[in-house]
């Protein structure tokens, strides 16, 4: 005699699977945009800039973000991209610096 399935605790598991699934990726989404430092930017920017990747319809330039997009991922843009960060910090301390003397 085959066992009978018990559809609605199916579900039920998989509503929770799937909420878990989507809670975990914006979670992922937000610290990229943490870790890419874009929660630096004004968010209507950060919006325009992403539709505008979205509708970006040049094959070259969408590879050439996933190039850049893989690169981040290997560390080889992070660091890069923490050296920056530092030395805009540095720029703006000199500054300060400067314009109090």
């Amino acid at each position: 005699m085959r066992k009978v399935r018990d559809f609605n605790s199916e579900l039920k598991a998989l509503e929770l699977k799937t909420r878990s699934l989507k809670q975990r990726k914006l979670r992922q989404l937000g610290e990229l945009v943490i870790a890419t430092g874009a929660a630096a930017l004004d968010p209507d920017a950060l919006a325009g800039g992403l539709l505008a990747m979205v509708d970006a319809t040049n094959g070259d330039v969408k590879e050439g973000w996933r190039q850049r997009g893989a690169a981040f991922f290997q560390g080889r843009s992070r660091d890069a991209a923490r050296r920056a960060r530092s030395d805009k910090v540095g720029d703006a301390t000199r500054d300060d610096r400067a314009a109090s003397t």
